[in-house]
């Protein structure tokens, strides 16, 4: 009975973490582009999210037996909670040391490495490495590339289309906070913009300052251009996140499909209600990283970027392959960045090394955890 409970514990462990890490990847976007606060988009994302848990209970079964770990391991580890209970941990420790360095991993990538640690060590020469490569690996693998491969002619067509019906930009003036510089330093021949005889007054700059944000003027079909893009951009976030609580909740409620004692879909109910939780408490540190410091986004750039992601999300979950919202979201946004010059490159090394380090850190922590529990359990 312990482990059984230990099991479920688990599994609600991962799916703090993965709301914690996860979570606000949706609304980066709104937050990034200055469309919304971080509350806003947070309870967005929240709303969002906890929806396509609840509607995964109906749309993505297939998700939920291939994180059991049937076909990868024999049935009979499969079935075992020791084995399962190591590959929530493992991968739950990982997602949330990830988080506590503002890392953007995927749950996805940790559930796989953790799969393959507590498998090794469980199953020994009956892993069937085979599955992993083709059912994980892959999809894992092509689906940034692809984000990245779509944003860019996607941002390119809706750019003509804008142009074409005649919507244009507007840039704006931002008044910045009254600064000071005593008369001493100005006289060293420093650059005296804004200052004038060590007296306060206001600078003033065009469109580049952090908080300015350009803006859609115009109408279309009697319909402000801005609040047209406003609303699109909201609804492409929310469909993201979304299509993230409805291709992650079926993946940790997996792990739980050896409990008889637990009804599967109270399970996943539970799953969405601590995902969410971890999201509101501990989503800050990753939502900066995704959303200020991978590329600078405008409006339409943040729109396309959501549309891509939301589109690979939902249509994988649709046909039971294992993408990772990060991974799509974390290319679309680099695609972004690719077409206007931002995307950061210290960043996004930094990211892909997280990347990198995700499943053999799992594995590891997996198996470690495994070999405890054939001692101790």
């Amino acid at each position: 009975m312990m482990i059984i409970a230990g099991l479920f514990a688990a599994a609600l462990f991962l799916a703090y973490a993965n709301g914690a890490n996860d979570n606000f990847k949706g609304v980066a976007t709104l937050y990034g582009s200055n469309a919304a606060s971080y509350r806003t988009a947070l309870t967005l994302a929240t709303i969002a999210t906890v929806a396509g848990s609840l509607a995964s209970v109906f749309l993505a079964q297939t998700l939920i037996k291939a994180f059991s770990g049937k076909g990868l391991v024999p049935d009979a580890v499969a079935a075992s909670p020791e084995f399962l209970m190591a590959v929530a941990l493992g991968a739950a420790i990982t997602v949330m040391l990830a988080t506590r360095f503002g890392f953007p991993i995927s749950t996805t990538h940790a559930l796989t490495g953790a799969l393959t640690g507590s498998g090794f060590v469980t199953a020994g020469s009956n892993l069937d490495i085979s599955v992993l490569g083709t059912a994980f690996f892959l999809p894992l693998l092509i689906s940034p590339i692809l984000a990245v491969v779509l944003t860019i002619p996607l941002y390119a067509l809706a750019h003509k289309v804008v142009d074409g019906i005649g919507l244009e930009k507007e840039s704006c003036i931002c008044v910045g906070p009254r600064q000071f510089v005593p008369v001493a330093r100005l006289a060293s021949g420093q650059d005296c913009t804004g200052y004038c005889d060590g007296i306060q007054i206001p600078a003033v700059t065009t469109g580049t300052m952090p908080d300015c944000v350009s803006k859609y003027s115009g109408q279309f079909l009697g319909i402000s251009a801005q609040s047209l893009v406003d609303g699109a951009h909201h609804a492409s976030a929310a469909a993201v996140c979304f299509a993230r609580g409805l291709n992650d909740t079926p993946k940790i409620a997996g792990l739980l499909l050896v409990l008889s004692a637990f009804d599967i879909k109270l399970s996943m109910v539970a799953i969405a209600a601590v995902m969410a939780l971890g999201g509101i408490i501990a989503a800050r540190r990753v939502a900066e990283t995704m959303s200020k410091k991978i590329s600078k986004m405008n409006d339409g750039q943040a729109l396309t970027a959501n549309l891509v992601t939301a589109a690979l999300v939902i249509g994988a979950s649709r046909i039971g392959v294992p993408v990772s919202t990060t991974h799509v979201s974390v290319g679309a946004i680099t695609g972004v960045g690719l077409v206007n010059g931002s995307a950061s490159r210290s960043v996004l090394s930094a990211i892909l090394m997280s990347w990198l380090l995700t499943l053999p850190v799992a594995a590891l922590i997996a198996g470690l955890v495994s070999c405890l529990l054939r001692l101790y359990a």
